[in-house]
């Protein structure tokens, strides 16, 4: 396969919620860096990110790219693709209500970059970077927070939030440091109470933390001696908007109970669809860049089995997110972006101990997006006829997170603030040697 061508040309957020710093959110998310690093990037035509991470690689055959002519080594069970609502595109079985979504999204079928291990291929995925020369970069989500910020000095909800836990395998904020990590919720959406970790209490009533508060207000004798001093203003301030983040309009955004069930029921009631149902609500917030950390996708044995279970949830939420944004009027400036680090092996390993699974596989896999300038209802490169090789367009991660920064707004060329002064630029510069099948200006 030849590619294309060439290039030649703190503080956390945790600890600020927990103990009641959160004034200094506009300060940290705000930051004038931020502002003063977009000088010379394109109109931006996305405001939010909702990235679906797809945790262990999702197989591209039963999937988005489905090959029915390959047989059954290759099928196995899943080989009858649907047709979708666009001419000439076919995805797997079990995705019928995305089928009905089809002019939303662009199908990327040329995704490569040869790794097989999890932790480096998501590191790559994730920061279009390849691990080494003693650099960790940050991901995409590190960047964009880095870059946008907040809406606000007194918005308190940070602009990068994953739901529901932390992707692990690599560090997000990387060289960035801490003050550009993601909040991760914690906590679990399908509950009756989602328990936002340092914001919703599980087991304690918002009656019970409004007592503790006005508890503490008497008991805070300093502060009541010196009502109206300055010097203690901003620590006031800072108690309130924590408060607020806490028991006030902005804890709501995590409470489903403001939505309908019957839109609920339609996202599904598992986390997954219950997660993506609190990412629209994120991003309507004004919340820049959230990841759904959906787990389960590692399946090495018994694929067939766990696919008639994740896929149907996964086609639920998904399709339903899609619909919901666009009624809204919010997928125009709301990238939606669902991959995982690789896909599996198109040729099923059916021999013990593997029983029917697919391992690892990072020649060629597939990606999603939707929303923010990508144009819906395209297929971008493709594989071969058994979905082993790129056979046309190789998408590498740095040419579609490129093309996901031009499109919010950000150069893909500007430069980070690396801590000991190099000069590291947000994808990969001319002469660092990277394959690529340039930006996706196809769909863009």
């Amino acid at each position: 396969m030849k590619p294309r061508s060439k290039f030649t040309g703190e503080l956390s957020r945790r600890t600020v919620l927990k103990t009641g710093l959160a004034g200094a959110a506009g300060l940290v998310w705000g930051s004038p860096w931020a502002r003063a690093a977009e000088t010379g990037a394109s109109p931006a035509r996305a405001k939010a990110v909702i990235q679906i991470w797809m945790w262990g690689g999702p197989s591209h055959l039963d999937t988005f790219d489905p090959k029915p002519a390959a047989g059954d080594d290759y099928c196995g069970p899943l080989k009858n693709p649907i047709p979708t609502n666009v001419d000439g595109i076919v995805i797997g079985e079990l995705l019928p209500l995305l089928a009905k979504q089809a002019d939303k999204y662009s199908i990327i079928r040329g995704m490569t970059h040869r790794v097989n291990a999890h932790e480096t291929a998501a590191y790559m995925v994730q920061t279009g970077r390849k691990p080494g020369g003693g650099i960790v970069y940050p991901s995409v989500g590190a960047v964009v927070s880095f870059f946008k910020g907040g809406q606000g000095k007194d918005d308190l909800i940070p602009p990068y939030i994953v739901l529901t836990e932390s992707q692990g395998r690599f560090s997000e904020a990387g060289f960035l440091g801490s003050r550009y990590k993601p909040f991760a919720t914690g906590g679990d959406p399908k509950q009756k109470r989602f328990a936002v970790e340092g914001i919703v209490a599980e087991g304690i009533s918002d009656e019970r933390q409004k007592s503790r508060r006005e508890l503490l207000g008497r008991l805070n004798t300093l502060q009541n001696a010196l009502t109206g001093d300055p010097r203690l203003a901003p620590l006031a301030r800072a108690e309130s908007q924590a408060y607020d983040l806490i028991l006030g309009d902005a804890r709501k955004v995590f409470d489903l109970d403001e939505e309908k069930d019957e839109l609920r029921d339609r996202y599904g009631r598992g986390t997954f669809g219950q997660s993506c149902l609190v990412a629209r609500r994120l991003v309507e917030r004004g919340v820049r860049f959230v990841t759904i950390n959906y787990k389960g996708w590692d399946t090495h044995k018994q694929h067939f089995q766990a696919m008639r279970q994740k896929l149907p949830e996964m086609d639920k939420g998904m399709a339903t997110l899609l619909e919901d944004l666009a009624g809204r009027g919010l997928l125009d400036s709301t990238i939606v972006w669902w991959s995982g680090e690789f896909g599996r092996t198109p040729r099923v390993q059916w021999e013990a101990p593997w029983n029917g699974g697919r391992g690892h596989y990072g020649n060629v896999f597939s990606a999603v997006v939707a929303g923010g300038g990508f144009v819906g209802g395209r297929v971008v490169g493709a594989s071969d006829e058994r979905g082993e090789e790129v056979k046309d367009r190789p998408v590498y991660p740095w040419d579609l997170i490129g093309s996901m920064y031009a499109l919010l707004g950000i150069d893909p060329n500007a430069t980070l603030p690396h801590p000991q002064g190099l000069a590291v630029r947000a994808t990969p510069s001319a002469d660092e040697g990277y394959e690529s099948g340039g930006r996706l200006v196809e769909i863009m």
